[in-house]
């Protein structure tokens, strides 16, 4: 059972490839997007050395469930999943920004409303407010795409002001974000758990905005565990969160938050198993369904087997 860290495919009219932190994109053709959800695992944006198995099926495999769940509401970017880590589909101009909907006042949005802040990309917040409160209703916080470092906030009225996204196209997504956060908010009731906060990333071709890359997967969104929420909320303790924030809190453990001069602890074959394992618990919570393994012998070999196979219909 090896995790798959790289890929170096040659397809079929492959025109180019990028290589972001977790998923490897390409580009086929300037039509089809193939993008390879890999096993590498990132936290405070450092790629952790070793690979966690299944993980990248995992991520594929819960993404193509919520488009496929939502693609009456919203038009989505995806044809096919021709492998279990693989999904095809239609290349878009993807937009400069990042729709960030939040249910709940947790996270960096707690820590800036802490630190005194009462305006979150020009929504205005009320004073009074607890670590993990319910918002009478979600509140969008977008933020600006970057090429290097860090995602910057920013509002509404300078998306616009600045042209990074038309007004009506920015309306569009909006409308769109809220649709999609609720049909998810619903799903996840079903599985007993709370849709706390998630991103969103759109795109445009022929003039058509479609929802792009992955969604409600526990990389992009947190989610609570529903029964003890309001107990916990109540006392104030943390909640039970089903997300990769076992991997940040072991590394924190550890004294590693990707500063200089910090080295990565290292990640004994039993704890990686132990990460695989979580992540097969997220999958089956999340989605439902018993998840089933596939094949991990030669991964590179299979889905290279697959997509091809695929692309030449």
């Amino acid at each position: 059972m090896k995790a798959l860290v790289k890929t170096d495919f040659n397809f079929p009219g492959q025109q180019s490839v990028y290589h972001g932190k977790v998923r490897d994109v390409y580009n086929i053709n300037d039509e089809l997007l193939v993008m390879v959800a890999s096993d590498r695992i990132s936290a405070f944006d450092v790629i952790l050395p070793k690979g966690i198995p299944f993980k990248g099926q995992v991520l594929n495999q819960i993404a193509a469930k919520f488009l496929d769940a939502t693609a009456d509401i919203v038009p989505n970017w995806k044809i096919a999943t021709p492998d279990p880590m693989v999904t095809v589909g239609i290349k878009c101009e993807g937009f400069r920004v990042e729709m960030i909907i939040r249910g709940h006042l947790t996270g960096s949005a707690w820590r800036e409303y802490e630190a005194g802040c009462r305006n979150l990309c020009g929504v205005a917040l009320p004073d009074g407010m607890k670590e993990n409160q319910k918002f009478p209703t979600p509140i969008i916080t977008p933020t600006t795409k970057a090429d290097a470092g860090h995602d910057e906030n920013i509002s509404k009225e300078e998306i616009i002001s600045q042209g990074l996204v038309s007004k009506e196209d920015y309306e569009l997504m909006e409308k769109y974000t809220y649709a999609l956060f609720q049909r998810g908010t619903e799903m996840a009731a079903e599985k007993g758990l709370i849709l706390v906060d998630t991103k969103y990333e759109f795109g445009k071709k022929d003039d058509k905005v479609y929802l792009i890359d992955e969604i409600h997967t526990p990389d992009s969104s947190r989610y609570f565990y529903a029964e003890g929420y309001e107990d916990k909320f109540a006392k104030g303790e943390p909640q039970r969160q089903l997300s990769k924030e076992f991997v940040r809190q072991w590394l924190i453990e550890r004294n590693f938050m990707g500063k200089e001069g910090q080295v990565v602890p290292e990640m004994t074959d039993e704890y990686v198993e132990s990460v695989s394992e979580r992540y097969i618990e997220l999958y089956e919570h999340i989605v439902g369904e018993k998840f089933n393994k596939a094949n991990a012998e030669d991964v590179a070999a299979r889905i290279e087997k697959n997509v091809t196979e695929f692309l030449k219909k």
